[in-house]
């Protein structure tokens, strides 16, 4: 599901210092409707300063959702090796249980980073390049009018790079018009137990959309493009999108209770029930439809293995330095937000985006994210369980850097 996050930029905003406790050593508190963790080691005034930087963090948050009641659960983590932090924030309810900290939840969108990663991945072990056109990997079904635009067919010129940062001109199953019938939101709501193939998906695009422009002309979010990711990802390994992903990221970084839904299995099954998902008073966590999400945001995962991912990333574990830096192959996507290889990027705009906001990362339109604060080594990770509610989220996490900007300014 698609994040579109333009008016997401808050004002510049200030605070006062408030009182908090000294102590040290790793501490809890429960909160009406909620459980937070924070830690700390030893007390100083820099250590004072984190203290009040994350009360201040978890009092925005507890405070956003006593105001908005249309939110049923949230989770918030925000960990940075540099400032010496780590808080996990959970509130809410899933079918009358309190929200768990290492509860599962629906990422959205944030699931086209992991799909990246694992091209990269093929990329690096010589099985595909990012140059190769699309229709070298798949049948003719799928390729056959999947890119007509004014009368053309560029089926055959996309390329895998198109795919990845949504240049393709591919049109958007998820958030394009038909003209003719319904749109795909309704669909899913409508047939709650039917099972999407991603060649379903991808024919229904075909019939009832239209492209946009030649490949590499432009810039249009394609949840269809990665369907085609997804396809051919398992035509080189051989495998179901959901067992790659399982063999070459999941199990490899111990992300035992992550897992493709209604595709697959965590390893370790969770004691918690999944967050529920909101559309409208829907909790539509659950419908068999959203089986159609596949390599363009299916995953269900937990913020601590969410947090393995990253720093996997960050850190260049899962994959090298130079493949990571040739994932920013940058497109615009909103101004002050760029699109890479299932990779966004708050960038600096003079007068409107501050450096200080930079991060990568990615966004998906339920308010969930996954963000990296280099400069801070700040990991922002979350979810506000709601669709169309990914501008609130961003708020939420530019508000979590400006914030610990101030803790690392004194550090």
């Amino acid at each position: 599901m698609r994040a579109k996050v333009s008016g997401i930029f808050p004002r510049q905003s200030e605070y006062r210092r408030s009182a908090w406790p000294a102590h040290s050593g790793n501490a809890s508190r429960d909160m009406p409707g909620g459980r937070s963790i924070f830690h700390i080691t030893s007390y100083s005034m820099k250590d004072r300063d984190k203290e009040v930087s994350q009360f201040l963090v978890e009092r925005h948050f507890r405070e956003m959702l006593k105001k908005d009641r249309k939110i049923h659960s949230a989770f918030l983590t925000a960990h940075s090796g540099r400032l010496g932090i780590h808080l996990d924030l959970a509130q809410g309810t899933t079918g009358g249980e309190p929200a768990s900290l290492h509860q599962p939840y629906y990422i959205a969108s944030v699931g086209k980073l992991f799909t990246s990663v694992l091209v990269a991945i093929l990329s690096e072990r010589g099985l595909l390049s990012y140059e190769d056109p699309a229709a070298l990997y798949l049948d003719d079904e799928v390729t056959k009018g999947l890119h007509v635009c004014k009368g053309t067919d560029y089926s055959h010129d996309i390329r895998i790079r198109h795919l990845l940062n949504h240049t393709s001109g591919l049109h958007d199953y998820f958030e394009d018009r038909p003209a003719h019938g319904k749109r795909m939101i309704d669909l899913l709501l409508e047939e709650p137990s039917r099972f999407w193939t991603p060649r379903e998906t991808v024919s229904w695009s075909k019939n009832n959309l239209k492209s946009h422009f030649p490949p590499g002309k432009g810039f249009h979010y394609s949840d269809t493009g990665y369907h085609i990711l997804g396809l051919i990802i398992e035509k080189v390994t051989s495998k179901p999108f959901h067992e790659a992903l399982s063999s070459h990221i999941f199990r490899p970084l111990g992300m035992a209770h992550s897992y493709l839904l209604q595709h697959s299995e965590p390893e370790i099954r969770s004691d918690c029930r999944v967050a529920g998902v909101y559309v409208g008073e829907t909790d539509v966590v659950n419908f068999v439809s959203l089986s159609i999400d596949y390599a363009g945001g299916g995953i269900v995962s937990t913020s601590d293995d969410l947090l393995k991912f990253m720093e996997s990333l960050v850190h260049h574990r899962i994959i090298r330095k130079d493949t990571f830096d040739g994932m920013k192959d940058w497109a615009r996507f909103f101004p002050g937000i760029d699109y890479g290889y299932g990779l966004m990027s708050i960038r600096t705009v003079p007068f409107f985006m501050p450096r200080k906001y930079n991060a990568w990362g990615n966004a998906g339109s339920v308010g969930s994210f996954m963000f990296y604060h280099p400069v801070l080594d700040l990991y922002l990770i979350g979810t506000l369980n709601r669709f169309r509610y990914h501008r609130k989220a961003f708020r939420l996490m530019l508000k979590c850097i400006d914030i610990f900007s101030k803790a690392g300014h004194s550090s």
